[in-house]
């Protein structure tokens, strides 16, 4: 149901039980022609008793219903997601078609590995062509997901440092422009947390962290290109003098999209990193799941490798559990697989050249909407950017007008609005992050409402205080949702 509105359409949609009707069946089977089952011998204590008020409608209320729900829900196939810090949006759906091949999705997870020898082979390929794209040694596809990979790269590191005799080094340096799960993952891994604060440009300078280093540095973990969207020019400097400190240096690989076919993380003095295949190499992000972060290291973290470890033996592969100092097995079994195969469609269909031209199309794409930006929104860190860009709400302040309006009166422009908030380093930031899959169409349509969302905060600030106002719920009370949700329905007199 539409309703005319001064901004276009409303979209509101009552609950199924608002639209129920006391006898209104849905289609019945009088007189079925096969024996009639008793439902409780066949489910037992799963089945449920009568429910209370459930909505009673016809078929056609029912597929209407979803229908319409269906077509008012956001999505990639929709419309532009300028999200930052998520990097892929658009996942090629031939990807898809080859991971739900019944020789992958059908595999039983203890299926012998003679039984597996082609997703064995895939996952020994992926691991080659992961070490390739950083110039890293060694490769674990176990992490389930970035934050994992994470978790996974620095208990590698302390089981390292330990084995050296030095398991007082318990100190990890992190920038205040890194993602936000690093401290956690150092954290979990009994370490203490340094923060390293980034200069008035927005990147690390050897400077800021020289007095930070001693001989309790474990390590520094870098995210590169930071959460500013810009990339750490001193990187190599900066990594050498970690390492002459005795750390190491752990790469945040979530923004891999800014990266690939370019540089690799290993000429910069990188140690460990992790990717996310459901970030860099076509998996649906956001989705709730499953992900994968894969592990890259040099070969002196070799040893401390999560099992099993794929092996290749002239034809056949085969897993091995046979590492006397892994920090042991992180995942159930070797890993989300059906991850593994997305990622290897997309970086075989693309190849050396693709992957090149997708980094280069990422970074062209952020930088075009900030310069088509910069003139009406404050643009908190000046320069080139590389996959994704900052803007704050410092120019609409005056006008009362924040970022959380101006992310609001997006969605009556008919776009999913930016991560903001986020980095805490910039004042009502927002973070835009287009990829490398719209067309100049599509940013160009998205510059212009944003443009008109700065014309509107000047002269009618009230249009974006007030927004959205298509959605039949407008503006919530956000802490009263957060605390005290409503998760199921009553009818009206009872509430």
């Amino acid at each position: 149901m539409t309703t005319p509105g001064r901004t276009g359409l409303i979209l509101d949609e009552p609950l199924l039980f608002e639209r129920s009707r006391p006898g209104r069946p849905g289609p019945a089977v009088e007189t079925p022609d096969v024996p009639e089952a008793d439902p409780a011998r066949v489910l037992g204590a799963a089945l449920r008793d009568d429910i209370e008020d459930f909505p009673e409608l016809s078929e056609i209320d029912v597929v209407r219903h979803y229908t319409r729900l269906s077509q008012w829900n956001y999505s990639i196939d929709a419309g532009l997601y300028p999200l930052g810090s998520c990097t892929m949006k658009y996942n090629p759906k031939l990807n898809e078609v080859a991971a739900s091949l019944p020789g992958i999705i059908d595999v039983h997870p203890l299926t012998p590995d003679a039984g597996v020898q082609g997703l064995l082979g895939m996952a020994w390929e992926l691991e080659q062509i992961l070490c390739e794209i950083s110039g890293l040694d060694r490769v674990t596809l176990q992490p389930a997901a970035g934050a994992q990979g994470e978790f996974v790269g620095m208990k590698m590191i302390r089981a390292y440092h330990a084995a050296r005799g030095e398991g007082e080094r318990n100190r990890v340096l992190i920038p205040d422009t890194a993602h936000g799960t690093n401290p956690a993952s150092a954290a979990l891994n009994g370490m203490e947390v340094v923060e390293v604060r980034s200069g008035e440009d927005g990147i690390l300078h050897p400077e800021l962290i020289r007095p930070l280093l001693d001989d309790r540095t474990s390590a520094l973990m870098l995210t590169n290109p930071n959460t500013l969207g810009l990339f750490e020019s001193h990187v190599e400097e900066v990594s050498r003098l970690v390492h002459e400190a005795g750390g190491l240096v752990y790469l945040d690989g979530a923004n891999m999209n800014a990266l690939m076919g370019v540089a690799k993380p290993r000429d910069m003095g990188v140690d460990v990193m992790h990717f996310n295949l459901h970030k860099t190499f076509s998996t649906p992000h956001g989705g709730g799941g499953p992900g994968s972060g894969p592990v890259a290291i040099r070969n002196l973290l070799a040893p401390y490798l999560p099992v099993p470890v794929v092996r290749k033996e002239r034809d056949s592969y085969r897993l091995d559990d046979e590492l006397p100092h892994s920090i042991g097995r992180v995942h159930a079994f070797l890993g989300n697989a059906g991850i593994w195969v997305r990622a290897l469609a997309y970086i075989r269909t693309l190849g050396a050249k693709g992957l090149y031209e997708v980094t280069e199309l990422a970074v062209l794409n952020a930088n075009y909407v900030l310069e088509e930006l910069r003139d009406v929104y404050d643009v908190p860190r000046d320069g080139r950017v590389m996959h994704e860009c900052i803007l704050s709400d410092a120019r609409q302040q005056d006008a009362g007008v924040t970022t959380a309006d101006i992310a609001k009166r997006l969605m009556d422009k008919g776009f999913h609005p930016p991560t903001i908030y986020f980095p805490l380093v910039v004042s009502g930031a927002l973070m835009i992050e287009p990829t490398e899959t719209e067309t100049l169409e599509t940013l160009d349509e998205f510059v212009a409402a944003m443009r008109e969302i700065a014309e509107e905060s000047r002269d009618e600030p009230e249009l974006v205080t007030g927004a959205p106002s298509r959605p039949k719920v407008t503006r919530l009370d956000e802490v009263r949702a957060a605390r005290r949700p409503r998760l199921r329905w009553k009818p009206p007199e009872s509430e």
